[in-house]
């Protein structure tokens, strides 16, 4: 009697899921960046102090923290990718990831500390 082939999974499997959170994580860069731009267009801000008022408004604040939070969150899941697919070696993979959990966490919270600092 043949037995049926079994196909072995092995390893974190995120496929559909990195897909949309980059395409989504994408969208949100580029409609900030265009959001942007038109507000540079509208108010155009000559000197640091004009820059500086448009960034004291709280919803421009707040996009811009989602800006800056999907960013992180697109390049973490483009490092992972990579390094899953590319570092074999179990324990210096984990250690580049954990370097660059911290170091997206850390340009997250002084991120927070120049828009609300």
């Amino acid at each position: 009697m043949v037995k049926p082939a079994h196909r072995v999974i092995t390893g974190a499997h995120y496929g559909l899921k990195d897909w949309l959170v980059q395409r989504i994580t994408a969208v949100l860069m580029a409609g900030y960046t265009g959001l942007l731009i038109a507000l540079v267009v509208v108010y155009q801000p000559d000197s640091h102090e004009e820059f500086k008022a448009l960034f004291s408004i709280q919803w421009i604040r707040i996009a811009s923290l989602l800006f800056f939070a999907g960013l992180c969150w697109h390049a973490w899941v483009g490092v992972r990718n990579v390094l899953m697919d590319y570092v074999h070696p179990m324990p210096v993979r984990l250690t580049l990831q954990i370097t660059f959990i911290v170091a997206l966490l850390g340009y997250l919270i002084w991120f927070l500390d120049i828009l609300w600092g």
